[in-house]
């Protein structure tokens, strides 16, 4: 599974986490997805959406 919201496309971001001595290590931000059963052309249908999404009303749920 893509860790990516199939409404607005967003996905894993990466990025440096950053100690208190400034040493930089690498990490990423992964995006809260759900996966839920969603009204897509008429069908039900299982799609992987991100929290945003469900709670802006971009997502009608089955």
């Amino acid at each position: 599974m893509a860790k990516v919201c199939e409404i607005c496309g967003k996905g894993v971001v990466y990025g440096h986490q950053i100690s208190h001595s400034n040493i930089h290590t690498k990490r990423k931000w992964l995006p809260n997805l759900q996966r839920v059963r969603a009204v897509v052309n008429g069908t039900s249908k299982r799609i992987t959406v991100c929290t945003t999404c469900l709670k802006s009303g971009k997502v009608q749920r089955a």
